[in-house]
């Protein structure tokens, strides 16, 4: 990752163009490229062992990352992955919401497991807004099959200018107490069974806020320096998926961030000129939690099949995920707005014991097959999928580690799925399960 860091701390005089050379420290991106699920922890968790910055720009503890070392299995919602390397530094961003009970509820815990100061290497931007219980006690009336934690209402507070931010928990207590009222008032207007213990609630965030000042920073000039100051490997990890992002999800069953590429922008702070490398993250399957359309998924034993051996059960939740086969409509479609550099493709494991495998690779509507991915929620349950089928390699692929490893037939089933776009094979839960493409 080097760069010519020449006149980097000045602003380009005006008139005069700055090259793409100087423009500083590239950013490294992980999404993911389905509704979520694909094993980005892994993925972050690999390409974190050598960075030096680890961020998370969107979302909340909605987002369940589990990172599986040396045999100890880490469940992260909003920590970065990358907190496990104590050579490293997590961020994060002002674009995450942030529930302070449950960050230090899953520090703590992880602590337990063996993650040994966490809190030295975690930075939090003083721009992220904070989610208070009422918004997780709000989110379990709304009816969508969200994951309760209170993150669309605390993005609902941000975008209606009454959210509250992590400066206003340090800055002037009194001020903070008076808005934190007028927010509990308003939900209480629009929720007549809403209960708050005020006193209490204002107790506790007192006590939260001077356990979290020690990490706090301006996230935008932390993220300017490391961009123009010496070499550094910087990774940001997305939570959620493209299939889930607030604009190009399939709306209203998605998240309310964009957790697409432009969410790495705006959630830190950063020019677009600064990202890098976009790794795109899918299974060798799909799965989806909750409602919504699901055009390849496999109410059939196929579908209990992966869902068993893939062990699909969400991290956050608990719930049992919806399982079908690879869409590639969907990759495709999350290619187009993220320009991915290339894929990793986890979970090819789950379908050794498979003697057929499909991939969807159209939609047809009306007989015909249509280019674009459908925008409207009736449109997308009406389509039929084209699928291509291949057969299964019957073979356990679990302690493969290099290319030459995987059988035949699994090797002409990655290539099909995405010739030359596919950078890793993930065929376990641990690091070492990963193998790397070119």
């Amino acid at each position: 990752m080097s760069c010519n860091h020449k006149n980097l701390t000045q602003p380009a005089a005006a008139g005069q163009k700055r090259s793409r050379n100087d423009a500083g420290n590239k950013v490294t991106v992980v999404l993911g490229a389905q509704w979520g699920d694909e094993g980005k922890g892994k993925v972050v968790d690999l390409l974190a062992t050598e960075a030096d910055v680890v961020c998370r720009c969107q979302g909340g503890n909605n987002a369940g990352h589990t990172v599986v070392v040396d045999g100890k299995e880490y469940d992260f919602h909003l920590l970065p992955s990358g907190i496990i390397n104590t050579k490293s530094t997590s961020l994060i961003g002002n674009g995450v919401v942030i529930h302070l009970p449950g960050l230090f509820e899953e520090g703590d815990k992880n602590d337990k497991k063996g993650l040994k100061g966490w809190e030295k290497r975690l930075i939090v931007s003083d721009r992220a807004h904070l989610v208070f219980d009422f918004h997780q006690v709000v989110d379990g009336l709304g009816g969508i099959g969200t994951t309760k934690k209170g993150i669309g209402p605390a993005y609902s507070s941000k975008a209606s200018r009454t959210g509250l931010r992590v400066c206003d928990l340090l800055g002037d207590y009194k001020d903070f107490s008076t808005r934190f009222k007028n927010l509990v008032h308003q939900y209480q207007s629009m929720y007549p069974s809403l209960t708050v213990d005020v006193e209490d609630q204002l107790k506790k965030l007192k006590e939260y806020a001077e356990r979290l000042r020690p990490m706090v920073r301006d996230g935008v000039y932390y993220m300017y320096e490391a961009l123009h100051g010496p070499p550094k490997k910087i990774l940001v990890e997305g939570a959620n998926a493209a299939l889930l992002d607030i604009d190009f999800g399939t709306y209203p069953f998605v998240t309310s961030s964009n957790c697409t590429v432009g969410g790495a922008c705006t959630g830190l702070g950063i020019p677009p000129l600064n990202i890098g490398d976009v790794f795109g993250v899918s299974k060798a399957y799909t799965t989806r939690v909750g409602i919504g359309a699901f055009p390849t998924e496999q109410l059939n034993a196929v579908g209990e099949l992966l869902q068993t051996r893939g062990h699909e059960v969400g991290v956050t939740t608990g719930r049992k995920r919806r399982c079908g086969w690879l869409d590639l409509v969907i990759v495709r479609y999350a290619h187009m707005i993220n320009g991915f550099t290339a894929i990793a493709l986890t979970k090819l494991d789950i379908l050794d014991v498979l003697d057929e495998i499909k991939v969807g690779i159209a939609y047809k509507l009306n007989g015909k097959r249509i280019p674009h991915f459908p925008a409207n929620m009736d449109v997308l349950h009406k389509v039929e999928v084209e699928y291509e089928t291949f057969p299964g390699w019957k073979t356990d692929t679990s302690a493969a580690r290099k290319w030459n490893d995987l059988p035949a037939k699994a090797q002409n089933y990655i290539r099909f799925i995405e010739n030359h776009i596919v950078k890793w094979v993930g065929v376990g839960k641990s690091r070492e399960c990963m193998i790397q493409m070119f």
